[in-house]
C-alpha cells in the first residue's frame, strides 16, 4: 500500500466521520456536549475542519432542494393515524443526500434541522420573508402589515367588511383604521378595529402587544382586552394576566435596532439568530446564563459575534453555511 493510498483511506474515514457529526447535530437531539465534542473534533487537523465544512454545506444545500419537491406536491408530509412516525438512520441520511428518500425528506421538511430553512407550511405561506429581511403590506385601503424577519403568513378575506390574517411563524406589526380584522396565532384569535398591534409566534408561545387603540384575544371561550402599551402571551393552556412594557423596545425591529436590557446571553444569541442565515450555537452553557445589556443595529448583524467575543472573552469558531460555535 502506498502513501498516497493510506491518505486517500485517512481522508475517506474522516469525510464519513463529518457526515455521522452532520448527522447528529440536525437530527434535534443534540446537546451542548455534543457541539463541544464537534469542536474539538474539528480542532484535530485542517482536514477534519475541512470536511465538516463540506458537508454541513452540503445538508444546508439539500434542504431547500427537498422543500421545493414537497411544495410541488410530491411527498407526503402526514403520516395515516396508526403509522409509526418515520425515523432517519445514518444510512438512510447518506443515502439521502444521493437519492432523496421520501422518509428522509419528509422528516427534514416538516422539522427543518437547526432552523437552517423554513418548513413546508412556511414555504407555502402567501407572504413570506427570508432571515434578515423585513417587508410591507398594504392589505387592504385601511390595512396593513409589517413583517419582521423569518415570518411567513397567509391573508385571507373572513367576510366583505372584515380580513382575516393567518400568522404561520414570525412576527408582524399591523395596523387596522376603521376596518375589522381578524388574526390566527396559534390556538388564539385577535380582533381589533381602529387599533395597532405587534404580534410574534415563537414555537408554541404567541406574545401579543397592543400599540394603539383595543385589541380582543379570544382564546377558545375565554377572551381579555389590551390597552394601549400592554402585552400578553399565550399557549395552548391559556393565557396570564396583561402586563405594561416598554413598546419601544418590542418594535424596535421596525427602525432596524434590537435592544437588550439584562437579558441571559443565551436568549440574546436565540434573537440574533432569527435575523442571519446559519446559527450561532452557544456551546458553554455556563456562559449562555451571564446577563446582557445591548443595543445592536440590524444592519451591522454579522458584527454581534465579535462584539460578543470581546464582551465575555468567549471563543469563536466558524464553519461553513454560517454555523458559528461560541464557547
Amino acid at each position: 500500500m502506498t502513501d498516497a493510498d493510506v491518505r486517500h483511506g485517512e481522508g475517506e474515514a474522516v469525510r464519513r466521520e463529518a457526515w455521522d457529526w452532520v448527522l447528529r447535530l440536525t437530527s434535534g437531539d443534540a446537546t451542548p456536549v455534543d457541539v463541544a465534542e464537534l469542536e474539538r473534533w474539528c480542532a484535530r487537523s485542517p482536514l477534519h475542519a475541512e470536511a465538516f465544512a463540506r458537508a454541513s454545506g452540503r445538508w444546508r444545500t439539500f434542504g431547500p432542494a427537498i422543500a421545493n419537491v414537497a411544495q410541488r406536491g410530491q411527498l407526503a408530509l402526514s403520516a395515516p393515524p396508526q403509522r409509526a412516525p418515520l425515523r432517519v438512520g445514518r444510512r438512510a441520511f447518506l443515502g439521502g443526500l444521493l437519492a432523496a428518500s421520501a422518509a428522509g425528506a419528509a422528516i427534514a421538511v416538516v422539522q427543518p434541522p437547526l432552523g437552517l430553512w423554513p418548513s413546508a407550511g412556511e414555504f407555502a405561506a402567501d407572504y413570506r420573508t427570508a432571515p434578515g429581511e423585513q417587508r410591507q403590506l398594504v392589505v387592504a385601503e385601511n390595512l396593513s402589515v409589517e413583517m419582521n424577519t423569518r415570518t411567513s403568513l397567509n391573508v385571507r378575506a373572513a367576510g366583505p367588511e372584515r380580513d382575516r390574517i393567518e400568522l404561520i411563524s414570525g412576527e408582524a406589526a399591523i395596523a387596522t383604521r376603521a376596518r375589522p380584522v381578524e388574526v390566527i396565532a396559534r390556538s388564539g384569535v385577535l380582533t381589533a378595529d381602529r387599533a395597532s398591534f405587534n404580534v410574534r409566534a415563537d414555537g408554541v408561545n404567541v406574545c401579543v402587544t397592543c400599540l394603539e387603540g383595543i385589541v380582543v384575544l379570544t382564546q377558545g371561550g375565554p377572551s381579555v382586552s389590551l390597552g394601549k402599551d400592554q402585552q400578553i402571551t399565550y399557549a395552548a393552556h391559556g393565557f396570564g394576566a396583561p402586563a405594561t412594557v416598554d413598546v419601544g423596545i418590542v418594535t424596535g425591529w421596525r427602525d432596524g435596532d434590537l435592544y437588550f436590557q439584562n437579558e441571559p446571553l443565551a436568549h440574546v444569541i436565540d434573537e440574533i439568530n432569527r435575523y442571519r442565515s446559519g446559527k450561532i450555537l452557544l456551546v458553554n452553557r455556563e456562559l449562555g446564563h451571564r446577563r446582557f445589556t445591548a443595543h445592536f443595529k440590524l444592519a451591522r448583524i454579522d458584527a454581534v459575534v465579535g462584539q460578543l467575543q470581546a464582551a465575555f472573552g468567549a471563543r469563536v469558531t466558524s464553519l461553513l453555511g454560517g454555523i458559528v460555535l461560541v464557547s
